[in-house]
């Protein structure tokens, strides 16, 4: 891949995606979207990349295209201080009297979050009452994994063997997420470059995690901007560890790392 392709690979993926790919990644596009081009027989990436544009935002290679170039990486109860706080902060609404709760999973990827989200709202009893969880991802592929809700047995590793009992069910030689935990999940295909979203609010907490990791900080203040807007007073946003939001979060106060609370 010449530098002019990169290049115009770089802008249309930040026009479409927000996401930032730097001047060291021209080796990592040419290898992870020549698995794409060797699908659809085509040999050009600038061939390739013209497909993808005729297509247009709503086409599926785009979805494709994106998926080979970003890192999914997910697990149940992935940094699990994250589901205690849950946990914790839910219960004490509910002791308050509090019998509405709304929920963001901002970046579902393959499900895996929102289904621990749930999971941890059920545990705490907060599925008993007016419960409900948006989950959303740029990806209609991923997104098509998490309304299967079918997982391998090596994917459910970070969860005891009994929660594995309780909520998932044998599903050939995998395990499907039980009905309870899917029933107050919405899944929606979200782009989180383009701001304002369609939700109106207001929202308890709002999952934001690992993703703001591919956006340059224009992309990552519309989208803090966006969630601030979104959150209720006192709602908290939760981000993945390894974000850095220097300078960003001023509508938020921290509450713990990588914890924030709508001021």
């Amino acid at each position: 891949m010449d530098v002019a392709t990169f290049e115009a690979f770089r802008t249309y993926i930040y026009q479409v995606s927000g996401i930032t790919l730097g001047e060291s990644k021209e080796s990592l596009v040419s290898a992870r979207i020549g698995k794409r081009m060797r699908a659809l027989g085509i040999a050009d990436p600038l061939s390739y990349l013209k497909h993808v544009q005729k297509e247009g935002e709503k086409g599926e290679e785009l979805v494709h295209m994106l998926d080979a170039i970003s890192t999914n990486v997910t697990a149940f109860f992935r940094e699990p201080q994250h589901f205690i706080f849950l946990d914790k902060v839910v219960r004490e609404w509910m002791q308050r009297g509090q019998r509405r709760f709304r929920f963001w999973c901002a970046a579902a990827s393959s499900g895996e979050e929102p289904y621990t989200i749930s999971m941890t709202l059920a545990e705490c009893g907060a599925l008993k009452l007016d419960t409900k969880i948006l989950a959303t991802d740029i990806s209609t592929t991923v997104l098509r994994q998490c309304q299967r809700a079918v997982y391998p047995q090596q994917r459910l590793k970070g969860i005891s063997p009994e929660r594995q009992k309780k909520w998932f069910s044998p599903d050939g030689d995998d395990f499907q997420v039980v009905e309870a935990l899917r029933a107050p999940l919405t899944f929606k295909r979200l782009n989180l470059s383009t701001p304002p979203f369609p939700m109106h609010g207001p929202l308890d907490i709002i999952f934001c995690r690992n993703v703001m990791i591919y956006f340059d900080n224009r992309v990552r203040q519309g989208l803090l901007d966006e969630c601030n807007r979104l959150l209720k007073p006192g709602g908290y946003l939760i981000v993945g560890h390894a974000e850095s939001l220097t300078g960003l979060l001023s509508g938020f106060k921290s509450v713990q790392p990588a914890v924030y609370q709508k001021r």
